[in-house]
């Protein structure tokens, strides 16, 4: 099964690109709504890519929404642009998130979105290193494992 990921190509044995939380992968950006203590949703745009049967999303540590993950791991998803305005036909998808700071794994994640971003990535990491200097640039990242 072959899908395009915005530039790059994804073989996943056995995965159906059908799933609704799997067919989010081709769009440029997504709401990630995390959710807090009382309840309330924050939505986050986010890039997003494709890890076998999963979504991903790189994200510095220290970040709302890692710490909002900590306490609750469900999510909801939605096409949305780079702004975080949401179509109102949008599909919303309910699923379950992980987060990790492994090394291995966020190196992974990282490759994911790189090969999807290709050229857009380097110049929003060339970006953020450039303004964010003497801000904690090159802060370490976690990855967001998006599973449904």
């Amino acid at each position: 099964m072959r899908a395009r990921d915005g530039g790059a190509s994804t073989y996943v044995r056995g995965v159906p690109d059908s799933s609704p939380l799997l067919s989010l992968a081709s769009t440029p950006f997504v709401a990630l709504t995390t959710f807090r203590r009382n309840g309330e949703g924050v939505s986050t745009p986010v890039w997003i890519a494709r890890d076998g049967d999963a979504l991903v999303v790189i994200t510095p540590l220290g970040t709302g929404k890692l710490k909002r993950l900590k306490n609750d791991g469900r999510v909801t998803v939605q096409p949305c642009g780079r702004r975080g305005t949401v179509k109102s036909d949008s599909p919303l998808v309910e699923a379950r998130a992980t987060v990790s700071s492994d090394a291995a794994d966020v190196e992974r994640a990282t490759a994911a979105v790189r090969a999807k971003y290709g050229a857009e990535y380097h110049v929003i990491m060339f970006l953020e290193r450039l303004f964010a200097r003497g801000l904690g640039a090159n802060k370490p990242r976690a990855v967001i494992r998006i599973t449904a």
